[in-house]
């Protein structure tokens, strides 16, 4: 319930899936880097781990198929991965609500910065089509060692705001922004409007709670920050 969640001070925003509808792109850019390495993955297989490291995400499908890779094929894959969904992500699409949200974000008086495991190349499109008027903070996965489902990518976004973790709220549409918000003694709150997950998946994952889309986080914001307002 909103009333059991902490004010966010702090609201760290995924990108794919959460800000942008990128997700399938995402998954089909995976299908081809993956088959022109010899790997042969479906969909279904990659949609659920959308939002991990890709790296990790390489090694995985390649363990499931009974290869392993090196770390120079590791890199080269997701490399590839990068520029496949390069060649489909050219005209993206923010999701509904991200003007309300972040109108929310502003009311309530918190910060707010995007934390992606994406490489900085590969976000300007999507960060470019939210239309905002001024540019947002981003910490993408180069800024650390292990990305999500570590808690570093998150950690290092609380720092840069000046928000203790337990005092932002992390969002996401992945298990394994899930896993990382949880990781990060952070409030882990869920969309499903670009997810590629069931909403039990997410909650298993450690959601405290999962919302239709980022119109009703907006509500979710000012409900949270005005119960904790009255309780003091």
């Amino acid at each position: 319930m909103p009333s059991e969640l902490p004010r966010p001070e702090g609201v760290i925003f995924d990108l794919d899936g959460t800000l942008v509808d990128t997700v399938q792109k995402r998954i089909d850019g995976w299908v081809e880097a993956l088959a022109d390495a010899g790997i042969k993955a479906s969909p279904s297989q990659i949609a659920p781990l959308i939002g991990m490291d890709g790296k990790r995400l390489a090694r995985e499908v390649a363990r499931d198929a009974g290869r392993s890779l090196s770390e120079d094929e590791t890199e080269a894959i997701d490399h590839a991965a990068g520029e496949a969904f390069d060649r489909r992500n050219d005209e993206p699409e923010p999701l509904p609500g991200v003007a309300e949200v972040l109108a929310a974000i502003r009311m309530v008086g918190a910060k707010w910065l995007i934390a992606t495991s994406s490489r900085a190349a590969q976000v300007r499109g999507s960060v470019a089509a939210l239309g905002l008027d001024d540019e947002p903070e981003i910490v993408d996965g180069s800024h650390v060692e292990h990305a999500k489902p570590a808690p570093d990518l998150l950690l290092l976004a609380a720092e840069r705001m000046g928000v203790p973790p337990e005092r932002c709220w992390a969002i996401g549409d992945s298990t394994w922004d899930a896993r990382a918000s949880v990781a990060a003694g952070m409030t882990s709150v869920c969309v499903m409007a670009g997810s590629a997950v069931t909403v039990g998946d997410l909650l298993a994952a450690g959601a405290a709670v999962v919302v239709p889309t980022l119109a009703d986080l907006a509500g979710l914001v000012q409900e949270a920050s005005a119960s904790t307002s009255g309780a003091g």
